[in-house]
């Protein structure tokens, strides 16, 4: 992604009341030789599982066909050729919208059905120049396509929904007509005019929480907000084992003490190491937050310092099964998840130095070898949170 600016992209969804599937699907992906970022949403038919099931191969055909650089009307086309049609109201079984950011900052927008996206820039709305585009099908399907395309700036927010957030409300006195896009915009806009630097996942569920109020708190549909915000890099240091000699303890120790962003070591060797190069002192904690895992420390200039090894495995299992209904705990790897779902540009700092005390025939072969982990946490975080890592080997 384009150096100016960092991705901060979330979405926060609340199912129809009854249902424990909810029928809108989003799926982002971060292609990373490319530096390109796809972000998609759909809005499945009706609701539960049917619904999911349509979204998904919806979603998953949209990233797909957007990423060959497929033209937008023949993307649409094959999208709704393979859908099913309702038989009765002869409309698709589901809406779309796509949004694919080019490296050097270009947006590309793609919406069927679902309500007009909300562009904001700092604090007004921007309005991007709309093409439509009439569909060639054979079906009686929705035809009209909407597209644009713009250079993003730093500041800007794009704002997805699907119509359980414009409908909210129907049939309330208060809202006859349901909440209305126009009003739901307004919405967006006043709280990021008084919460100017909001991070996407809270304006998602501010938004997704307020049509669920509208609603009595009983959702009538399922109900989904996306959040892209292109803003100014949250650097983290991940620091976690030993180097592979004493020579380079002191190298080590400047590098995180002139880390410009947020720190977290991991291991306790580790912790030792830079404490004794920097002339630092830790304070050792006996709370124990979390059953699985040693407790935290505390050393000055560092935001978290936690065990190695076995609370990273926790880190990794964590990401690959985080969704937005999850609840961290007070436990270490939680805390770090936390930073790390926080932050843009994640630097890790790997010693390669081997510990011995993770060595037992009884442990997972990954728990032997530091820099596996590391690997598929950096992975999870570049692919599935749109992350911008490095690492460096010492």
């Amino acid at each position: 992604m384009n150096q100016r600016f960092y991705l901060d992209v979330s979405c926060r969804q609340i199912p129809c009341y009854g249902e424990r599937v909810c029928g809108d699907v989003y799926l982002a992906h971060n292609f990373v030789a490319e530096d390109r970022n796809i972000i998609v949403l759909s809005d499945g038919l009706g609701h539960g599982v049917k619904a999911n099931m349509l979204g998904i191969l919806t979603t998953t055909m949209a990233l797909n066909f957007t990423h060959e650089h497929k033209e937008t009307n023949r993307i649409a086309e094959t999208i709704l050729r393979t859908l099913p049609v309702d038989s009765e109201k002869q409309i698709s079984f589901a809406t779309f919208s796509i949004v694919d950011i080019e490296t050097d900052g270009q947006v590309n927008i793609i919406e069927y059905e679902n309500p007009q996206c909300l562009v904001v820039r700092g604090t007004q709305v921007f309005y991007p120049e709309w093409a439509c585009l009439l569909l060639d099908l054979d079906r009686k399907v929705g035809k009209e396509l909407k597209t644009c395309t713009f250079q993003a700036q730093l500041g800007d927010r794009i704002v997805l929904f699907t119509d359980g957030v414009m409908q909210a409300g129907m049939g309330n006195p208060l809202n006859p007509m349901g909440w209305g896009l126009e009003q739901a915009h307004k919405f967006v806009v006043d709280l990021i005019t008084q919460q100017p630097d909001i991070n996407s996942s809270d304006l998602a569920f501010k938004v997704v929480s307020e049509a669920n109020k509208k609603d009595g708190f009983v959702a009538k549909d399922d109900t989904s907000c996306v959040v892209i915000y292109f803003r100014e890099p949250r650097r983290l240091l991940l620091c976690t084992g030993p180097p592979s000699s004493q020579a380079k303890d002191a190298e080590m120790a400047q590098k995180v003490r002139e880390f410009p962003g947020k720190k977290i070591i991991c291991g306790g060797i580790t912790g030792t190491i830079i404490a004794r190069e920097l002339n630092l002192s830790i304070d050792e904690n006996a709370i124990v937050t979390d059953p699985e895992l040693p407790p935290m420390n505390r050393m000055e200039g560092v935001d978290l310092l936690t065990e190695g090894i076995l609370t990273l495995n926790k880190v990794h299992r964590i990401l690959e099964n985080y969704n937005s209904n999850y609840t961290f705990s007070q436990g270490p790897a939680d805390q770090i998840v936390e930073l790390l779902l926080e932050s843009d540009d994640i630097y890790f700092l790997v010693g390669t130095a081997i510990n011995t005390a993770h060595q037992e025939a009884s442990l997972p072969v990954e728990l032997e070898i530091r820099r596996t982990v590391v690997r598929r946490i950096m992975r999870t975080l570049e692919e599935k949170f749109l992350k911008k890592v490095s690492v460096e080997f010492l």
